[in-house]
């Protein structure tokens, strides 16, 4: 192995394990901040019942999923001195279909939620009234379905070719994944959708006002239309690099790479994914940061009923307190 081979090999084996130790923060601050929003979403009687919070539900489920995948596979990555998926077909089809499935499942969840925002906060009765919670599910359901039946497609073309690993072999899934999958599918897509529907259902949030609605239902209304819009900003943010970063590498292949070229090329893949990841992440401390709302019910919920309620537990087992609920406690039970 010449020095060239040898400064990039371990280059590449530095950097994945300082990545790993991130990879392992990701997996610990995302399965504990999903886990706190399926709570959150679930418990309080507030949000029981709402499209809009079964679809963030629903993604906080999808987005652990990915999480814990992204880790096992850069986990198994770095403890090998090879990458698993470069010699293994098995293990480069079934991380190709999960993680393609849960992306895709998570990003047009967002969308989903931008537009079920959208018909439900409309000023027209009818638009109102197209969904439903029992159109959500089907939504939801159809969802994971679609996208788990075309990774499965996907992945049955993929093939290991030597030094380039595991890669379409296909002609014509080659010219599908260049010229729409990554193109349009994976990014481009469901950004403009989230985008285009969560800045409608904020023009419609903003006309409300003018509309006979009750105050509960303004303020939360506001709060789901804030919190969605503020959470697609961030989508756009960490899932359009990877998207111009792969495309970049399709419309610019490079034909012959050296060993220091191919470093850097895993390098940039690690990177993006890992910026990525972040995605499937952040959603729960967003919501905290941005929404004094749900900061006061995931205080409720913590506090005043999980905290209080243990305490008084060991504290009264042969006494209990009986202790009237007061109105804000009535409101998120």
């Amino acid at each position: 192995m010449d020095s060239s081979s040898s400064s990039a090999a371990n280059t590449v084996n530095m950097a994945r394990s300082i990545i790993l130790n991130t990879y392992f923060v990701i997996l610990i601050l995302g399965v504990i901040g999903n886990g706190l929003n399926i709570l959150v979403f679930n418990r309080l009687k507030i949000f029981r019942g709402n499209r809009w919070a079964f679809y963030l539900t629903f993604a906080a489920i999808v987005d652990i999923g990915y999480i814990i995948v992204l880790f096992a596979s850069n986990f198994l990555q770095t403890i090998n001195t090879k990458d698993p998926q470069t010699y293994t077909l098995v293990w480069c089809r079934i991380r190709s279909i999960l993680f393609q499935t849960l992306t895709l499942t998570s990003f047009f969840t967002i969308c989903f939620a931008a537009c079920d925002q959208f018909f439900s906060t409309s000023y027209r009765l009818n638009m109102r009234q197209i969904c439903t919670f029992r159109m959500a599910q089907c939504f939801t359901f159809g969802n994971i379905c679609i996208w788990f039946l075309h990774s499965i497609i996907y992945g049955v073309y993929l093939q290991i070719q030597g030094s380039l690993g595991c890669i379409i072999t296909n002609p014509i899934m080659s010219s599908y994944s260049s010229s729409f999958f990554y193109s349009v599918l994976y990014g481009p897509l469901p950004l403009v959708i989230a985008v285009f529907f969560s800045l409608l259902a904020f023009r419609n949030v903003r006309r409300i006002v003018r509309r006979q609605v009750p105050i509960e239902r303004r303020q939360l209304d506001q709060q789901m239309t804030a919190m969605i819009l503020i959470r697609v900003c961030f989508f756009v943010v960490f899932a359009l690099p990877y998207s111009i970063y792969k495309i970049y590498t399709i419309i610019t292949p490079i034909p012959s790479a050296t060993p220091f070229q191919s470093a850097i090329k895993q390098l940039l893949q690690v990177l993006f994914t890992l910026w990525t990841g972040i995605n499937f992440t952040c959603a729960f401390y967003i919501f905290v940061a941005s929404s004094p709302a749900y900061r006061r019910q995931l205080r409720h919920l913590l506090v005043k009923r999980y905290w209080r309620r243990w305490r008084a537990t060991n504290k009264n087992r042969i006494n209990p307190e009986n202790r009237a609920p007061t109105a804000s406690e009535i409101e998120f039970e």
